[in-house]
């Protein structure tokens, strides 16, 4: 007789695997807003390969990446899956998990059924020329997002990820603190010293703009345990404390300015003039909320079509803005005669690979960067909450969903049972 599904409520024996599980699905004839594109559905529990891990998942955290999913743009990801030639017609997202090895591959060696985990979003080929030269996984061509690119992501009962995926869960948060800061973490990671020799080093100053969000959050904690001097960016004064209480040293209100977008031309002598004089009023802010007449060493950049042109103006000679997204738009500008004559770097980054994942991970398991989680939302609720994500209505830090997890606050399987 076939195993029935475990119910969410319901833990069963370490290692006992069902036939089927409860997944939060998006289908093709569902895209469109998130609250209406995620559906709970019974789907098989996947099969594994022999490098591969199935996870019972206790949480999973929150990112942009799936609201794009559920729009289904810029990327049709089911589309896009299969043209590779999978067959599945749905797409199970959530790029950041905690939770238990269930299962492993024939070749599993790093971690055992029982173990306690938190994963990183970094997917690639294994047998990749490019990965078994030894060289960056993220640069190679296999290289993927897993959760976004790839199916069997986070929203399910069980998740299928690669055993190099699998890190250790920091055993004094819960379940939903452990599964809300790997993807923002290591990206930032990345960011801030994944680009020698521009690192963060003790006493540079970072600009760091969205800094009460998930990503920034993580950039300010990042940057002060490495002796850096962050100053924040946000939308409101009601978010300064916030951002000090991590480790910024000053906060500017960017709504305090006016020159947003794209660079007026430099034929445009009354629009381009004004725009000059905003980009250096915004500098002079930055020395302000520095405490210190310098320009940012390194420029944290991910707004993209909004904010380059001032990123690239303020940023210290010989200095870097990296950047990882374009959440205000992807058709950035830049005055390149600062850009060339003061030396400056424009340097893309995405996500991480194993060794920068660990480098965040072990800051967090040593108490030196903290979740900021700021609001969990039962299984059922995955779609509201990329809702509010979409309508840029969601709190400060990150947001969590309990999958398995029967409430709030639980630490370990024996806590959960």
């Amino acid at each position: 007789m076939a195993k029935q599904i475990f119910e969410l409520a319901l833990i069963p024996e370490v290692g006992d695997v069902p036939e089927r599980m409860h997944a939060q699905l998006i289908r093709p004839e569902r895209f469109g807003e998130p609250k209406d594109a995620f559906r709970i559905e019974e789907v098989p529990v996947p099969e594994l390969g022999p490098r591969d891990v199935l996870l019972y998942v206790m949480a999973a955290g929150v990112n942009y990446n799936n609201v794009w999913a559920a729009l289904g743009v810029p990327l049709d990801v089911i589309k896009a899956r299969q043209k590779a030639g999978e067959k599945e017609n749905f797409h199970i997202g959530g790029s950041d998990a905690s939770g238990i090895v269930w299962k492993v591959g024939a070749e599993v060696r790093n971690v055992k059924v029982g173990d306690e985990v938190v994963v990183h979003c970094g997917y690639w080929d294994p047998n990749d020329p490019h990965v078994v030269a030894g060289k960056d996984p993220m640069l190679a061509p296999s290289q993927r997002i897993w959760g976004y690119e790839t199916n069997w992501g986070s929203f399910a009962q069980f998740t299928k990820v690669q055993d190099h995926q699998c890190l250790p869960k920091p055993a004094h948060l819960s379940w939903e603190e452990a599964a809300a800061f790997m993807l923002v973490g290591a990206t930032a990671y990345r960011m801030l010293f994944g680009w020698a020799p521009h690192v963060v080093r003790p006493g540079d100053p970072v600009l760091i703009w969205g800094g009460a969000g998930g990503l920034g959050s993580m950039a300010i904690q990042l940057v002060k345990a490495a002796g850096g001097r962050p100053v924040a960016v946000v939308n409101s004064e009601d978010k300064f404390e916030y951002c000090k209480q991590l480790g910024a040293v000053g906060v500017i209100n960017r709504k305090s300015f006016h020159h947003w977008g794209m660079l007026p031309h430099w034929t445009d002598d009354a629009g381009y003039g004004e725009w000059l004089a905003q980009a250096r009023a915004f500098g002079r802010a930055f020395w302000d909320a520095l405490g210190d007449k310098q320009n940012p060493a390194i420029v944290f950049e991910h707004p993209g079509e909004a904010t380059v042109p001032t990123s690239g103006f303020v940023c210290e000679t010989g200095g870097m803005v990296v950047i990882c997204a374009g959440t205000s738009g992807y058709n950035a500008t830049l005055d390149l005669r600062y850009h060339w004559m003061r030396q400056k770097r424009f340097q893309g980054s995405h996500f991480a690979n194993d060794d920068q994942a660990k480098g965040v991970n072990d800051l967090v398991i040593a108490r030196k960067v903290d979740p900021c989680l700021s609001r969990t939302f039962d299984f059922a609720g995955t779609g509201d909450c990329h809702q509010m994500m979409r309508e840029n209505r969601h709190p400060n830090g990150n947001m969590a969903i309990l999958v398995n997890a029967k409430q709030p606050g639980l630490k370990s399987l024996a806590e959960s049972r």
